[in-house]
């Protein structure tokens, strides 16, 4: 491919993410895996390039553009190197008009400015995430593991963590291969370890998607004791086992929920949890770096919707924990409404209920819980708290 012609499929690129994002369809890293399945003659350095391209403009993009051509304009009114390949050569864009519209700049749409936990911190939203690994107790510890990885280096207060740089190809080690790490943020790492899990315990994973922090609970409890993995989608929870087996953490149970009526599935376990996480489906505004093109997803309403179902996902996991048992509600989000108030609410909706400090390497205190973002702690942001049932 040509320079120019590397221009021309990021602005194809750039149409189908823009579509997806305005209609809920696949996000941007499987539209950018697809096209390239279907145009084999892109070498590995047209697909870098082409794929460098796309993100530059979706970060740079707080609004969702017209188009993938605005997009793209708006990227290369700031950079005349790009500006120069809107040449309109064969396979190239046509040259830019004086007159025409790029994209805009900007962080976060302007609407969610005011409502985020840290409002000073939007440009580190959009940064690159480096890849951050737990080491698997269950088959090594960090100082076995570390000699395989020697580009890895430790994260500070988290005993199992390593770090390695942007885009590092952990799948392809001999380490990730055997089962002695898993690719996991050292602040999710720090929300499992939040729960206080342990062998021989009762734990469940109310939300646990494809199994990232059921995987580290299990690690904790040294495949000692229960632990169940729930999720109202089954695709998600399929994801689960094989990581599972690789791990060699085959004791944790799957659990199926039908969305909007989970009590029913959950009726057994009332009272019976040492440990309940609710890492709750949220606007995961904490992982725009991985994610920027989500921020072209997210509207008033869906926020809304989804402040809902945190409160309802709650109500129905506070039964769940026994006496003297602790609830640990998580968000990848940076919004307080998603947070701290979710927190407040269940407070004054539920007696017998005290939030409990959380000892922590990293993060700030906010509310009742701790607050983690990329700015401050180098992490993708979260929200967690842990409250102990006392009534």
């Amino acid at each position: 491919m040509t320079p120019s012609a590397r221009i021309q499929a990021a602005i194809e690129l750039l149409d189908a993410i823009i579509a997806s994002a305005r209609d809920g369809g696949p996000a941007a890293d499987t539209l950018i895996a697809r096209y390239f399945k279907e145009r084999r003659y892109a070498g590995s350095r047209d697909r870098r390039a082409v794929r460098d391209h796309v993100y530059d403009a979706v970060r740079r993009a707080a609004e969702r553009p017209s188009s993938g051509r605005a997009a793209m304009v708006g990227l290369a009114r700031e950079r005349g190197d790009l500006a120069a390949l809107f040449d309109g050569s064969a396979h190239g864009p046509a040259p830019i008009d004086a007159r025409e519209a790029g994209a805009e700049a900007g962080d976060v749409p302007q609407w969610l400015q005011p409502l985020l936990a840290e409002p000073a911190e939007q440009q580190a939203l959009l940064g690159r995430a480096p890849v951050d690994l737990r080491v698997n107790r269950l088959k090594a510890a960090r100082q076995e593991v570390a000699p395989l990885l020697p580009e890895a280096v430790p994260v500070d207060g988290l005993d199992d963590a390593l770090r390695l740089p942007e885009g590092w190809p952990v799948e392809q080690s001999d380490a990730w291969k055997q089962g002695l790490v898993e690719v996991q943020d050292a602040g999710s790492q720090l929300i499992s370890t939040a729960c206080g899990a342990g062998p021989g315990m009762t734990v469940v994973d109310l939300c646990a998607g494809a199994g990232g922090k059921t995987l580290a609970l299990a690690s904790a409890m040294g495949s000692q004791g229960t632990l169940i993995a729930a999720d109202t989608i089954r695709s998600r929870l399929a994801r689960l086992e094989p990581r599972a087996v690789r791990a060699g953490a085959t004791f944790i149970q799957t659990l199926l929920l039908d969305q909007g009526h989970e009590e029913r599935a959950v009726r057994d376990l009332h009272g019976r949890a040492d440990a309940v996480l609710v890492d709750a489906p949220c606007s995961g505004t904490g992982t725009w770096r991985r994610n920027p093109e989500a921020r072209w997803r997210l509207t008033p309403a869906r926020l809304d919707r989804l402040a809902q179902e945190q409160a309802r996902i709650l109500d129905f996991a506070a039964p769940l924990v026994a006496p003297g048992g602790a609830l640990v509600y998580a968000t990848c989000a940076l919004t307080d409404r998603e947070g701290r108030d979710q927190v407040d609410s269940f407070l004054e909706r539920h007696d017998g209920w005290t939030p409990e400090p959380v000892m922590t390497p990293m993060g700030r205190a906010h509310g009742h819980g701790i607050l983690l973002t990329p700015g401050h702690d180098a992490t993708d942001g979260f929200y967690f708290a842990r409250l102990r049932r006392t009534g």
